[in-house]
Order: C-alpha cells, then sequence, then structure tokens
C-alpha cells in the first residue's frame, strides 16, 4: 500500500480539498475553502498546513468566530448545500464563539464544518493557556461545548483516527436529512504529529445525494387522502428550494388548483404575483395564507419543520376535520402534528404524487374568483403599507415597499431577527427563487451582515442587501471588514429604531409597559431607564472601517443613497432612522409565550386570561401533544 508521510492538519486539509457532491448527475466541488482565525491552538497546526497547501481551497481570515461560522453557513444556504466552507480557531474563548453559530447552522440543517484546536492531548504542559480544567472529568475541555449543538462530534486524540473522523464528517454533512454542524476537535499537538497516511485516502472522492422516492404503499396512502379533501393547502418550507424542486411545486399547485403558503425558508419558492401563492403563513402570515389555514380540511407541509411560527402555535388550523400530511427527507418532520408522514425527497414526492393524482383528475373545490379576491385583499393592504406616511419621521413597512420598488429582482436580501423578519415574511414580493434568504430556526441576531458576506461568497455577481436592525448589528457585524478585505460588496440596510423594538412591542402586547429594550439614557430625575434616546452615528462608525456610508431621514434620501450605493464597489452602510413601533403584527395569527400568571399589573393578568383562553381552544383542536 503506498503512503505518504503527512501530519494530521497537513492530511486533514489534502482530505477537505477532494471531496466532491453529486446530485442529478451533475458533480460540485464540496469544500470550497476554510475560514479561520488562528491561535496558539491551531496556528502552527491547520494554520502551518494551509499556509503550505497547493490545491484550491480558499482561505478567508475572519474578524469574530461566530461571525465566521455565520458566514459560512449562509454561503452553505445559498447554495442549497452543495457546497461548504470549514471553520478553524484556536482552542478556549475561540472555540466557544462558535457555539451559538453551530447552533444556528443544526437548527436550519445547514452543513459547516468545524475544527477548534484543543488541549493537549499528552497533557505534558498542563494546563496550557486558555485550557478549562473540570476536577471530576479531565478529559472534558471547552470543546465538549459543542456536542449538544452538533450532528456529528468526535475529537482525535492520535492521527490515524482522522480518516474515520472524517469520512463520517462527510457522510453527515452531505446528509440531506440529518445535516448540520459537524465539530471535529482537534488537539494541538495532534494537529502536528505525522502519520504514514494511505494515499488512497486523498483520492478524490464523490458523495452522491440519492433522491429518496415515497414508498408505493405510502405514496398510495397520500393520493387518497389527497383525493378525499375539498380545500387542501400546501405549506412549502426550506426543503422545496434544497430540493430544487421549485417548478415541481408550481405544476403541482396549478394542476390541482391547490394554494400555497411560504414558511420563512421557503419564501420565494414561487412568485409573490403568482395566482396561487397566498404569503407568508402562521404567527408572521399574510391575511390571505391565515384565513385559507383556518378553512383547510388537508395541510400538506414540503420541507417543512412545522415550527410554532409557522403553525401560530398550532392554532392556525381550525377546520374540526383537517388532517396533515408531511412531506420531509427528515423522519423527525414527518411525524409532527400528528401527520400522514410521507419520508422522500420533495421532487420526488411531488412528481409522484403529480402523476397518480392525474389519473385521478383531482381537483379542488375552492370557489371560483375565491382566491383571487383574497389576493387582491391582500395586495391592498401591502400597496397600504407600502404607502405608508407619518409626519413624524419613517415608518418601517414605507421603507421597506421604497426598497421593494427600487430592487432588482435578482438582488438578495438577508435577515435573521427582530421586527424585519416579520415585516419581510408577510409584504417582501420576491420574483425570483433564492433571492430571499432567512435565518428563522435560530432568529440569531448577528447573523445578517455575516451571512449577506457567505451569501456574496456563493453568488458575486449578485448584489446583496443585509436588512438589520441597530440591535443586531451592535452585536454582531465584524465581517463587514472581511467582505471589504476579500473585495466581496455587500449592503447593510440598518433600520435604527432605538433598540429592541421587536420584543419591545411584544412586551406592550402582553401587558408591560416596556422594560429594558430601548436604548435610552438614564432619566437623571428618576433613575429610571426611560430617559432620551441614544443617538447613534452607524454611518461614522461604518466609514471608520472602509465603507461608503449614508444616512437617511426622508424617502428623498433614502432613493439618493440606494441609488449611490449601487454604483460602490466596496461594501456600503445605508443607516436608515425609522420610528419605533412601525411594523406589522395581526393578520388572524397567534403565538405563543408565557405570561405571567400572577401579577400586580391588571394588564398582564388580562394577558394571561388571554393566553389561557387560546391555549384551551388549542388544546380543543387536538394537536396540543403534537
Amino acid at each position: 500500500m503506498e503512503t505518504i508521510r503527512l501530519t494530521m492538519s497537513q492530511a486533514l486539509v489534502n482530505f477537505l480539498d477532494n471531496q466532491y457532491i453529486e446530485v442529478d448527475g451533475q458533480v460540485y466541488k464540496f469544500v470550497k475553502g476554510v475560514m479561520g482565525i488562528f491561535g496558539h491552538g491551531n496556528v502552527t497546526g491547520i494554520g502551518e498546513a494551509l499556509e503550505q497547501h497547493t490545491g484550491e481551497l480558499q482561505f478567508i481570515q475572519g474578524k469574530n468566530e461566530q461571525g465566521m461560522v455565520h458566514a459560512a453557513s449562509a454561503f452553505a444556504k445559498q447554495n442549497n448545500r452543495l457546497q461548504i466552507f470549514a471553520c478553524t480557531t484556536s482552542i478556549g474563548p475561540g472555540a466557544l464563539n462558535m457555539v451559538t453559530a453551530a447552533a444556528t447552522a443544526t437548527v436550519n440543517r445547514i452543513p459547516v464544518l468545524l475544527l477548534p484546536g484543543d488541549n493537549f492531548a499528552c497533557r505534558q504542559p498542563d494546563p496550557v493557556l486558555q485550557q478549562i480544567e473540570n476536577p471530576s472529568d479531565y478529559t472534558i475541555s471547552a470543546t465538549d461545548a459543542f456536542k449538544p449543538v452538533s450532528k456529528y462530534w468526535d475529537r482525535i486524540v492520535r492521527p490515524e483516527q482522522l480518516m474515520t473522523a472524517a469520512l463520517n464528517a462527510m457522510r453527515v454533512l452531505t446528509d440531506p436529512a440529518d445535516t448540520g454542524a459537524v465539530t471535529l476537535v482537534l488537539p494541538q499537538d495532534v494537529q502536528c504529529e505525522s502519520y504514514d497516511y494511505p494515499v488512497e485516502f486523498f483520492r478524490k472522492r464523490v458523495h452522491s445525494v440519492q433522491r429518496r422516492a415515497a414508498a408505493s404503499a405510502t405514496l398510495k396512502a397520500a393520493v387518497d387522502l389527497i383525493a378525499s379533501k375539498k380545500k387542501p393547502l400546501i405549506i412549502a418550507g426550506g426543503g422545496v428550494h434544497y430540493a430544487l424542486a421549485e417548478n415541481e411545486l408550481a405544476h403541482f399547485a396549478e394542476t390541482f388548483g391547490i394554494p400555497v403558503g411560504e414558511t420563512q425558508a421557503g419564501k420565494s419558492a414561487l412568485p409573490w404575483n403568482h395566482p396561487l401563492n397566498a404569503g407568508a403563513i402562521g404567527a408572521t402570515g399574510t391575511l390571505m395564507a391565515n384565513i385559507l389555514a383556518k378553512d383547510a380540511d388537508l395541510v400538506i407541509g414540503i420541507g417543512t419543520r412545522f415550527s410554532d411560527f409557522t403553525t401560530a402555535s398550532k392554532s392556525a388550523f381550525q377546520n374540526q376535520d383537517v388532517q396533515f400530511i408531511s412531506i420531509n427527507v427528515n423522519a423527525m418532520d414527518t411525524v409532527k402534528l400528528n401527520a400522514f408522514g410521507v419520508q422522500a425527497d420533495a421532487k420526488e414526492a411531488l412528481s409522484a404524487l403529480h402523476a397518480a393524482l392525474s389519473q385521478l383528475d383531482y381537483k379542488t373545490t375552492y370557489e371560483p374568483g375565491y382566491m383571487q379576491s383574497l389576493k387582491e385583499t391582500w395586495d391592498g393592504e401591502v400597496d397600504r403599507l407600502y404607502a405608508m406616511e407619518l409626519e413624524e419621521g419613517l415608518s418601517q413597512t414605507r421603507v421597506l415597499g421604497e426598497i421593494n420598488r427600487w430592487m432588482d429582482d435578482s438582488s438578495v436580501i438577508v435577515c435573521a431577527a427582530g421586527s424585519l423578519p416579520g415585516d419581510l415574511h408577510r409584504l417582501w414580493r420576491s420574483v425570483q427563487p433564492k433571492t430571499y434568504h432567512m435565518e428563522y430556526g435560530f432568529s440569531c441576531m448577528g447573523y445578517e451582515v455575516s451571512g449577506a458576506f457567505g451569501v456574496k461568497l456563493a453568488e458575486p455577481s449578485r448584489e446583496v442587501y443585509a436588512m438589520v436592525g441597530d440591535g443586531s448589528y451592535l452585536m454582531l457585524h465584524s465581517e463587514l471588514v472581511t467582505s471589504m478585505q476579500e473585495g466581496y460588496k455587500i449592503n447593510v440596510l440598518l433600520f435604527d429604531n432605538h433598540g429592541y423594538q421587536c420584543i419591545h412591542n411584544l412586551q406592550r402586547a402582553h401587558g408591560s409597559e416596556g422594560f429594558g429594550n430601548e436604548f435610552r439614557y438614564r432619566s437623571e430625575d428618576t433613575g429610571s431607564a426611560k430617559g432620551p434616546y441614544m443617538p447613534m452615528d452607524f454611518a461614522a462608525q461604518a466609514r471608520g472601517m472602509g465603507a461608503k456610508t449614508y444616512t437617511v431621514t426622508t424617502i428623498a434620501e433614502l432613493h439618493e443613497a440606494l441609488e449611490m450605493a449601487r454604483k460602490e464597489t466596496v461594501s456600503t452602510l445605508i443607516d436608515i432612522k425609522v420610528l419605533p413601533g412601525t411594523n406589522t403584527s395581526g393578520y388572524e395569527s397567534w403565538w405563543r409565550v408565557g405570561v405571567a400568571e400572577v401579577s400586580t399589573s391588571p394588564k398582564v393578568r388580562q394577558a394571561f386570561e388571554n393566553m389561557q383562553t387560546e391555549v384551551a381552544q388549542s388544546k380543543e383542536r387536538g394537536l396540543w401533544a403534537n
């Protein structure tokens, strides 16, 4: 057997550079490169390997460990999970900074490979700088924190262990049903130890993704169930995009006259103006989609996790005869809501169901013009919100409307947290697939700027816009610098509304007067945190990092800034001053949060009673335990 002597890190880098993925006969290079921040725990190991590597892997220097993993996740998501970046850090705080982003990737089922350094396996110099010592279990280190947020975790304490660990990592990273964060923990001494690796380990390896077809008996039962229903509703999730099934979805809906509601991850699977696109569903849903959900006698979930926002905490479906079908490659998702599960690839399942239902001449029984009427009503409401003028300043919905009308159909928006996801889910009018990039599985504040950089890496020819609130921007915006360093222009549209207004609104909706969520000075008179708003010059801050910046307080200034930003060749930031509380809410939706059962506030007590009523109604519909 032919071998080559390499350090474990050198072997890992060479292995990653030779991994490919195949879908529908097309082969893609799976690992685009490595993002990293070096410290004493990885710079002389994997850092040396990357420095000396002569292959095709691209190295990108991160500025914040969490931020660079968000960028890697966004890159993989925008590429429909067909290409990834690995991320490496030192031990201790550098590694732990990646944990939040690891959870974000795993919740959203996005493949990302994490390579944190770790304590010395030999223990000779222990305790080293940044080492956590557990007096009851000395094998525990900071990197054990990745276990609950990783789909696969391994610590490589001998260089030859890399071979099984790396293959298992690829198994999970390329698995459409069970992907997420994969963590290979690399003790800093083992990174530098050598071994005679078989040359075969470094051959080009193509991981074939098999589209899973539904079992014949399962398919027949699903067809029978659909055929027995009069008013079905489709809920399109992110799995539609990942399965490249947008055309199959449109064909299926059009043939049988079934309206389609969209989750945050599924949005843009159909153009907004498609006559059967009911828009956003659930707690951040449209009036059209939520009315259809209440009356539906069958809900067909396609590639969705049926999260609480999608189901409006299981209150969205109120027909006493409603049943559910869940089409998903992930078995866990097929049993939610007591659904009839179809474990299958979305594209395969839609094609098979279409063929079988066509033979039955199946059609829904929605009244002629009903869908059009609902859609016209909702489009009118969006037009109203997009045109909303206030004497005091800019409303958030008006700003979104102006941006939406101005933006090219091929441009991509990126968002994750705050009040913007609700407004964008309801109001944003996407025309082309993959132009709406929302991280809402974890709704991780700070994803937006990093995510925009990752999307731009994935699709350099597109204009990419991070839509971010001031609170989320303050939490994490470091990869704005990386975008300029690497020459990948992104645009940050910063909505400055003086704090965490989404949660401020949630407080007030449940009896609070508002506490701890606005960026205010402490009052000199009362000592409370309800003094004047803090004036923030985000444009000046970003300008100091090298971005081109603009400040907007009027619609005319917004138009001018957008045009100027489009012409720039470096990353831009537009600081948009919007009025707090000018976001959307309601539209036949409900979302369950915990409300104090005992309080001195009459408003809180009333909010608790209202919540109990909604919970009781949810139980009566039989969806409580599912």
